[in-house]
């Protein structure tokens, strides 16, 4: 059977591969900058149902050279919640805590969780591992930060993530299951990128048409990754996996180029014996979180899968 998209997706799309042409045809180049305005802009425009948190904070996590920038938000001050650490997306080169304020509030009230939300470094200007560094740097220091700043937690960690956040979820939690002492309880991975080679079947069935193109797949990661760097080697996919790894959960869109490779890493966890589960949408697009105006129903049903999953519930 043929999978459909969403009704209200199909004029949206129509609209963006029109102007997409148009501007093809004018010259259009892409760049860091204006790629950076299109998610921005993306995510202003169409996630404009914001809930209020009962305290957000602003803090830096001292994690070495570089101190990456963090936003908090604890729903129940007077309560000691679970930490979600939240790495946003934008193929490793746009996004930010202020674009993602939104999101990460829908996930702090769904999840009930204190969500800390990292300011990643991003490429061109900081490539390939700067974004891994920040990220391992912020999930070992997290509650260390929280108790020094006297945030009532409970000691239980989680990560999540989109897209290029996915990634670093997987790469945090590939490169952490070998400590001693830190244990990551579940990771979120939402239509994450975790084959750098671009090796699987979705990535060809949907390289056009569904606002994510393979080919600006391929341009993120020509400019995120150095010459010289086995895309192969540093893929998620195809690291180690252990029964050490995080509980997880994959999120996939059916018109995401990503699908295939979120799927295979839900069965790569399964394998080795961690509890790990697939929530698929068929009819939904890469980046569909940004764009929750257009599909409220699924967004609404993602952050209640999202929330049960970290509380340890059956969705």
């Amino acid at each position: 059977m043929k999978k459909k998209l969403h009704p209200a997706l199909r004029p949206w799309l129509r609209d963006f591969n029109a102007r997409a042409a148009y501007l093809a045809a004018m010259g259009f180049r892409q760049t860091p900058t204006n790629t950076r305005e299109f998610l921005a802009r993306l995510t202003a425009r169409y996630v404009t149902k914001i809930p209020e948190i009962a305290e957000v904070r602003d803090d830096l996590a001292p994690t070495g050279a570089f101190s990456v920038p963090l936003r908090i938000y604890h729903p129940d001050p007077a309560e000691e919640l679970p930490v979600l650490v939240f790495f946003h997306g934008g193929g490793h080169m746009c996004g930010s805590v202020t674009v993602y304020d939104p999101i990460c509030r829908k996930l702090a009230a769904a999840a009930q969780h204190i969500v800390v939300s990292a300011d990643y470094r991003l490429a061109p200007e900081n490539p390939y591992p700067a974004g891994v560094d920040d990220a391992l740097g912020v999930v070992r220091t997290v509650t260390d930060l929280l108790a020094e700043r006297r945030v009532r937690f409970r000691n239980e960690l989680s990560i999540a993530g989109d897209s290029a956040g996915g990634a670093l979820c997987a790469s945090v939690g590939r490169l952490m299951q070998f400590e001693t002492g830190r244990r990551i309880k579940r990771q979120v991975l939402i239509y994450p990128s975790l084959d750098y080679t671009l090796s699987l079947p979705s990535v060809e069935e949907n390289a056009d048409g569904y606002m994510l193109q393979t080919a600006k797949v391929v341009w993120y990661m020509d400019n995120y990754f150095p010459r010289g760097v086995n895309r192969r080697d540093v893929s998620p996919l195809f690291g180690e996996f252990t029964d050490k790894l995080p509980e997880t959960l994959v999120v996939t869109a059916g018109f995401c180029p990503l699908r295939d490779e979120g799927a295979a890493y839900c069965r790569k966890v399964q394998e080795v014996g961690v509890k790990a589960r697939q929530l698929h949408f068929d009819n939904m697009i890469h980046a569909y979180l940004c764009m929750e105006d257009l599909v409220s129903d699924t967004c609404a049903e993602t952050y209640e899968a999202v929330g049960a999953f970290l509380n340890g519930k059956e969705f």
